[in-house]
């Protein structure tokens, strides 16, 4: 604190009651303690944020319940601070007072002691020999043991006030140091608050990054969708306006609904159909298939007969070949490395269309209308 607060304190610890004062003091230590209470409950959830911290979002929680944390420990610092002010203030009351005691004590014990040293050094019995034969004896006695134990209460009082003086100096001391300890405390928790503050901003900049880039991404799938969309109506118009055009013969795959078997053998769904809403950036991706973990290089067969519409590379989903089946349903097989047909051929129930990836997409639409093949399949 500086001197003119240290000056200001003084100042209001002389003109308030010490009722009032004790009451702020009092008050000041009780919002210290809830701070510290506060600080607690802030510190056990940071470490526990920080124990479960797996992703961007769940860094700019964390680092937001840090910089609660910071603010709550600078609260608890302009508080320590006000405290410890305050304390100092009551220690300085007390030695101005003392002081002022003291000096009143120092100025009486002057006097008497001056007029003793006139008196030279048995100043005392001088005053006992200097009765008159006529006065009493008793009396004088009395009145000089009177003037020995007031001159010896002076003495022990200046003593005994000039050890509380230093001993209140002392504690003084003590209170300055810890308003100065509190004061620079306080300073660098407001720099490690600036720190925090710079650091969420970064955090929660990174954060809106990843939404806008995550935004652009279901943009990009959901304009995929739509191009995919449009290239197999154009397909089947295409197949439709051909001399040979007309829908696969034999029986609609409509009548063998959940009995058709997987495209591979064993796989492993990664994918569910159906739209993804990422929890933490609340963005949606389309998903209009199943995404299946295979083996590299395993046999992608046809869930049923049908004619070849494409099988080709296509955009955002590589190889991909294009089945259609009696009664407008078409399958859709994408993520191939190594293609075995080619458009127009006609195809038999299990006939292998290439090889695949590590992954493997497959769809299954009705009237180009994607439905979940967990529907379809056995």
């Amino acid at each position: 604190m500086s001197r003119v607060g240290l000056v200001a304190t003084a100042f209001l610890v002389s003109v308030l009651p010490t009722a009032v004062w004790s009451q702020s003091l009092e008050t000041r230590e009780a919002e210290l303690e809830e701070i510290r209470t506060d600080i607690e409950e802030l510190r056990t959830q940071v470490d526990e944020m920080r124990r479960q911290e797996q992703s961007l979002e769940d860094r700019l929680q964390r680092v937001s319940a840090e910089l609660s944390l910071q603010e709550a420990r600078l609260a608890e610092a302009a508080a320590a601070l006000d405290v410890a002010s305050l304390k100092a203030g009551e220690a300085e009351t007390r030695v101005e007072k003392l002081e002022d005691d003291l000096g009143q004590v120092r100025n009486d014990l002057r006097r008497r002691l001056t007029g003793l040293y006139r008196l030279g050094r048995r100043g005392y019995l001088r005053l006992f020999l200097s009765l008159r034969a006529e006065q009493e004896l008793l009396p004088a006695l009395r009145q000089l043991r009177f003037l020995v134990l007031r001159d010896q209460h002076a003495i022990d009082r200046f003593v005994e006030l000039r050890s509380q003086l230093m001993a209140e100096q002392e504690v003084l001391e003590q209170r300055r140091t810890e308003m100065a300890r509190w004061q620079a405390e306080e300073a660098s928790r407001r720099d490690e608050l600036a720190s925090k503050r710079d650091q969420r901003a970064r955090v929660l900049a990174r954060v809106t990054d990843k939404r806008r880039e995550l935004s652009e991404q279901a943009q990009e799938l959901e304009e995929k969708e739509r191009k995919l969309t449009r290239f197999i109506d154009t397909l089947v118009a295409d197949a439709d306006d051909a001399e040979d055009a007309g829908e696969p013969e034999g029986t609609s795959i409509r009548e063998f609904r959940g009995v058709l078997d997987w495209p591979v053998a064993d796989p492993m769904v990664t994918i569910e159909f159906g739209p993804r809403r990422d929890p933490r950036y609340l963005t949606e991706v389309p998903h209009n298939g199943l995404g299946l973990e295979v083996e590299e290089g395993t046999r992608v067969r046809t869930v049923y007969p049908g004619q070849v519409l494409y099988a080709a590379e296509f955009e955002g989903y590589g190889p991909m070949v294009v089945v259609r089946h009696a009664g407008r349903v078409f399958t859709l097989y994408a993520g191939l490395q190594l293609l075995n047909v080619g458009p127009g051929d006609v195809l038999s129930l299990g006939d292998v269309l290439g090889a695949s990836a590590e992954s493997l997409y497959f769809e299954i639409r009705v009237e180009n209308q994607p439905e979940d093949p967990r529907t379809w399949l056995r």
